[in-house]
């Protein structure tokens, strides 16, 4: 999994590319949310379009990185998810947790 960051219109967007496992890489991600936080960082979007794959320890990550940007004061917004990644979603019933968008542009609107 490669991650990158962007700022877009006062949201930072993480982009997940590749495939989401969790392991070191969710580590990597936790110490992230915990920065942007740390610099009052609070609107998170993850963008989900080149994400080939989630298994459930990449699941995990989503759900403690929720919890970590929640418990800051923050609101973390899933965007782009493949129809894969969605199918995956809707089957453990995390797409009721999440809010999801279709486009970048639509999840930074959400938070205006």
């Amino acid at each position: 999994m490669k991650v990158k960051q962007v700022e877009k219109y006062g949201a930072v967007v993480i982009e997940l590319k590749g495939n989401v496992m969790g392991g070191p890489e969710a580590q990597e991600f936790s110490d992230l949310l915990h920065k942007l936080l740390d610099d009052s960082k609070k609107n998170v979007i993850i963008d989900l379009a080149e994400t080939k794959f989630m298994n459930s320890s990449g699941l995990g990550m989503l759900i403690s990185g929720y919890t970590t940007v929640k418990n800051g004061g923050g609101t973390m917004k899933l965007a782009n998810a493949t129809e894969k990644i969605e199918s995956l979603l809707v089957i453990t019933k995390l797409i009721t947790i999440f809010e999801h968008y279709t486009s970048i542009d639509d999840a930074v609107e959400s938070f205006k």
